[in-house]
């Protein structure tokens, strides 16, 4: 009883489920872990339920058909020691072996053992797995042992180095040394796998033929159980072809295809850099814009072909006379280059490499059986007197040697930042001022013009003002001058007689038939339209005599084009409107001319009547003015007067109309009726 016991205590100790059959096949005994192994239902008893047992088994396995053949296996007669496997529908595997039980010669039994191998399973399918990978990988693999001896390659790595595995099993790695990496490199790489145990980057071998190729290179280090590096596992991909491509594409993306000098991309980056170093060591350079005169004379006469082969020449030349290291030669398309003459000790450096340009440009050029004496204009820029970036540099330039074309060509200009910076000025007051017009800044106002020795309002000078939002009233003093020759100007001086006019519509409308007079400049007085488009503007306000517009030309404009400006003038007279001579005695009007001018008014200077009083000669001027007026029959108006003995001596001098400061200031439109 006490062996039966510890018996039947080992075989529930055991790490295998056991099943023991009897010789008849049936069921005498399970052990707790063949339970647990095959998971049996609760209440499902083995000595009881055979049937239901051997049922349930056969469900959990992948192929229950097969396993119940197996069953065959149970009867005693089924044969000696059997083993195989069993593929469980969870995902586990459980081995199953048995032998039979002899007494004697006398089978009278038969015990099966099965032993869960999921994990032993698992681990073999990872192997086999790796070493699928291993073989078939298109990146060469090499492991080495922590000497460094090759202890296994691949397929990939024996075709990527032309070794063969027998070759170089054993071998040290630096067998493929191609001696393109210094020391300095193989150090920093086995510090840096030391230190995090991986190395990733590109280097050169060299193959068993000799051949040098690029690879991309990842090591690992493999460490064992107490964390020494027993192995190294490198992963390489021969990159040879990639790197010769990116090559070509590189050198597509910065050098011009036809020439083979630098382009507009590489011409970009190696301008910033030449930049640079002007700032930090306080040097100079130059920046040359090359057009080749007349050169799409010669494409269409002689042919693309020919037109190619002298650029292919030109840039040769100019390439080969640039200093080397330090310039650049770029061609930026059709005929025109761009050169970068850097590391000056002073501006004018350049000079000489400029003259040697131009040479090897007017130099006799053969191609085929023509020859080709051609010439180029040149515009220069110079930093840091110019101190632009580098697309400002080219644009300055550029526009440098557009002046040299327009000078005639064959010829070189130079940029002049100082007149640049004038010009930007001078565009950005003219967008603001057209900016001011569109958004209604502006506004007229009105200065009285009086008969002095009578007291009465013989009419009023439309004056514009800017109402700034950031600078308050601006006089025309400040914005005026800055318009001349633009049309700009025929623009605010059409507003100007639409807002007079419309002003004289609404006083006519409340009584007051007021005459007044705009300043009009000769070129908008010129402009072709100008005759229609005044009949347009009257015909607009009926209630306006065209006799109560007065329009005021400077004397000295008049006189720039008299037989254009008079036709003029008599065609705007016939429509009633009258004209005034301004700033007169400004001009170098002789007799004649003023015979000729079909002005009604003759508008003395305020200068000369400002300082008649002290100076002799303004008096004499303003006494010549009066007496010319009489003489042609024309009225005489004086301007800035300013006090009353400015006023009573005009008086004495025959002139009695007069408009200034001493008389009134200009005024807003609705403060003159009360005035």
């Amino acid at each position: 009883a006490n062996t039966a016991a510890r018996l039947l205590a080992a075989l529930e100790a055991t790490a295998d489920g056991l099943l023991v059959l009897d010789q008849s096949g049936k069921i005498t005994y399970v052990n707790h872990q063949f339970g647990e192994l095959w998971r049996i239902p609760e209440g499902l008893s083995p000595d009881k339920d055979h049937d239901a047992l051997t049922g349930f088994m056969a469900s959990r396995v992948s192929d229950p058909d097969a396993f119940k053949r197996r069953l065959s296996e149970i009867r005693p007669d089924s044969g000696g020691e059997t083993s195989d496997l069993l593929s469980l529908g969870d995902g586990r595997f459980l081995e199953r072996k048995s032998r039979l039980v002899m007494r004697g010669k006398t089978v009278v039994g038969r015990v099966f053992s099965f032993s869960d191998v999921s994990e032993y399973k698992a681990k073999e399918s990872r192997l086999a797995l790796a070493a699928i990978v291993f073989s078939h990988a298109h990146e060469g693999i090499v492991i080495t042992d922590g000497a460094c001896k090759i202890v296994g390659v691949n397929a990939t790595f024996c075709r990527v180095t032309g070794y063969t595995r027998e070759e170089i099993i054993g071998q040290n790695p630096r067998i493929l040394k191609s001696g393109r990496q210094g020391d300095d490199f193989y150090r920093e790489m086995w510090a840096r796998l030391a230190a995090c145990g991986h190395w990733e980057g590109e280097l050169w071998n060299r193959r068993k033929n000799g051949e040098l190729y690029t690879e991309r290179l990842s090591i690992t280090a493999v460490p064992d159980a107490i964390g020494t590096f027993s192995h190294y596992i490198a992963i390489l991909t021969d990159i040879t072809e990639l790197k010769r491509y990116q090559r070509q594409i590189e050198r597509m993306a910065h050098y011009d295809a036809l020439t083979g000098v630098p382009n507009r991309v590489l011409l970009a980056d190696r301008l910033n850099s030449a930049i640079a170093q002007a700032r930090r060591y306080s040097r100079h350079l130059a920046l040359v814009y090359l057009d080749i005169d007349g050169f799409k004379e010669i494409n269409d006469r002689h042919g693309y072909d020919t037109g190619n082969q002298l650029l292919i020449t030109v840039a040769h030349r100019l390439r080969d006379t640039l200093r080397e290291g330090g310039d650049t030669l770029a061609r930026l398309g059709g005929d025109e280059f761009a050169v970068v003459i850097s590391d000056l000790d002073t501006q004018m450096q350049y000079e000489p490499i400029l003259t040697r340009l131009r040479d090897e440009v007017a130099a006799p050029i053969q191609v085929h059986d023509d020859s080709f004496r051609i010439s180029a204009s040149l515009g220069v820029t110079l930093f840091p007197r110019d101190d632009s970036n580098a697309d400002t540099l080219l644009r300055h330039a550029s526009q440098a040697m557009y002046q040299a074309k327009q000078a005639g060509k064959n010829c070189c200009r130079l940029f002049d930042p100082e007149k640049e910076r004038q010009t930007l000025t001078h565009n950005k007051s003219l967008n603001r001022i057209a900016q001011a017009l569109t958004q209604n800044q502006f506004a007229l106002y009105f200065q009285p013009k009086v008969n002095m020795r009578t007291g009465a309002i013989v009419g009023a000078e439309a004056l514009i003002r800017w109402q700034d939002p950031e600078r308050g009233l601006v006089l025309p003093g400040e914005f005026l001058p800055s318009l001349k020759g633009s049309d700009l100007l025929t623009r605010l001086g059409d507003w100007v007689l639409d807002t007079a006019l419309s002003q004289m519509a609404a006083w006519s409308g409340r009584g007051l038939d007021i005459a007044v007079s705009v300043n009009i400049s000769a070129r908008h007085l010129q402009r072709a339209d100008f005759l229609p488009d005044l009949e347009q503007k009257l015909a607009a306000h009926p209630s306006v005599e065209p006799g109560r517009l007065e329009l005021e030309i400077l004397e000295t404009e008049a006189l720039e084009e008299i037989a254009r400006i008079f036709s003029l003038m008599e065609d705007c007279q016939a429509l009633g409107v009258r004209f005034s001579l301004d700033d007169f005695g400004t001009g170098y009007s002789s007799l004649a001319c003023l015979r000729r001018l079909p002005a009604n008014v003759l508008k003395i200077d305020q200068s000369f009547v400002r300082n008649m009083l002290s100076n002799s000669g303004d008096l004499a001027i303003v006494e010549a003015i009066i007496g010319l007026a009489a003489a042609f029959g024309r009225t005489v108006i004086a301007e800035g007067v300013e006090t009353t003995e400015h006023g009573e001596l005009l008086l004495r001098l025959g002139c009695d109309l007069a408009q200034g400061y001493g008389i009134a200031r200009p005024m807003p439109a609705g403060e003159l009726p009360a005035w």
